[in-house]
């Protein structure tokens, strides 16, 4: 199993879209991003655990699911980075792969000592993109495979229907 740890602010700052977002409407680009990480954990098959620091939102820490994306704000005091590292270790066994979405790069040396795999918010975004055009070629794929609407028929069998359909003989 692969599990994808995604550091929720570092990520909003980075990617242009989110950041844009994050600049007027904050929980939006969190929402904005929650769903994108469904999209990839949807496409890819990796479980997602997305982030936040406390210090955002402040309060005693929280944990939820949003598009079956499990979602952490961090206790006072802690930060994503923190948690990350405790999750990395936690999470680890032969089993699963765990991979680290930051482009902290202190964060990322620290991850790659406790044997988890990094991946920038550059690289992350990248990944979407290709899942983006992977989905959209699937859907169109699924599209095109629709049943007609229409049962091909002969003209004359159309025009017996059509009549039939008048009232006339």
């Amino acid at each position: 199993m692969d599990i994808l740890l995604v550091d929720g602010y570092n990520i909003i700052g980075a990617w242009p879209e989110l950041k844009r977002l994050r600049d007027h409407d904050l929980p939006a680009a969190r929402d904005r991003l929650i769903e994108r990480m469904a999209e990839y954990q949807a496409y890819s098959g990796y479980r997602v655990i997305i982030v936040f620091d406390a210090y955002y939102v402040q309060g005693t820490e929280k944990k939820y699911r949003n598009h079956k994306v499990e979602v952490i704000f961090t206790r006072e005091n802690e930060t994503a980075d923190e948690r990350i590292e405790k999750m990395a270790i936690s999470l680890a066994n032969r089993k699963t792969q765990i991979h680290v979405a930051t482009s902290d790069f202190t964060e990322q040396w620290q991850i790659f000592g406790k044997g988890a795999l990094r991946k920038s918010a550059r690289e992350l975004l990248i990944e979407m993109a290709s899942i983006e055009k992977g989905i959209n070629k699937n859907v169109k794929k699924i599209q095109d495979r629709q049943p007609a609407y229409k049962i091909p028929i002969s003209d004359e069998m159309a025009e017996i229907f059509e009549k039939w359909r008048r009232g006339e003989k």
